[in-house]
């Protein structure tokens, strides 16, 4: 469902969304993070890794489970119209943008999964059968959870850029679409 401008048209997002928003944000910054710094940094021989690791999975899964319910949130609540910015091209690169960081948060979590499958990590690091390999360098889905990491990092600064150019440049109280607050505008009336 979509709302077109007007009076009473929805200016906020469900506050639901607003909460899974915040939430994936935070969550996927932090295993940004976890993985570049902490995971990285440790050969597989340390004893903290499999503590590390373990805290890394289960922010990935938590992370797919809220952008899955984010998805669905999205697709059945009224949303605002689509913000503009003055310039065709942005405009319709906007959503695309959109699409692709749904797309790298999905395929850092489908890459998580299939590279815990190839390692047999959740026996290792939940269950303490077997241990780590030597690396992760041979399994397939490592290459591409790296490169999705570090397209998901241009993608988040680029967002991040372009609610920035819409609070402080454009001043259209873009940011505000997702508080919380009154959802809905205030109609003209009689």
């Amino acid at each position: 469902m979509s709302a077109t401008p007007g009076a009473g048209a929805v200016r906020r997002y469900h506050p639901a969304l607003v909460v899974l928003h915040w939430l994936v944000a935070a969550l996927v910054l932090l295993g940004l993070a976890m993985g570049t710094f902490k995971l990285s940094a440790l050969p597989n021989t340390a004893p903290d890794k499999i503590g590390a690791l373990r805290g890394h999975m289960i922010a990935g899964g938590l992370i797919l489970l809220l952008m899955l319910a984010r998805l669905v949130v999205r697709r059945v609540t009224a949303h605002p119209p689509p913000a503009t910015t003055g310039f065709v091209m942005a405009d319709r690169l906007a959503p695309l943008a959109h699409g692709l960081l749904y797309a790298a948060v999905l395929a850092m979590a489908g890459s998580g999964i299939a590279m815990s499958v190839g390692a047999d990590l959740p026996a290792v690091v939940f269950m303490g059968q077997g241990s780590l390999p030597a690396d992760f360098a041979h399994l397939p889905a490592r290459a591409v959870h790296g490169l999705v990491a570090k397209l998901l990092m241009v993608l988040i600064a680029l967002h991040v850029a372009a609610a920035a150019c819409h609070q402080w440049v454009r001043r259209d109280g873009l940011l505000s679409r997702m508080g919380f607050g009154s959802s809905r505008q205030m109609s003209a009336g009689p």
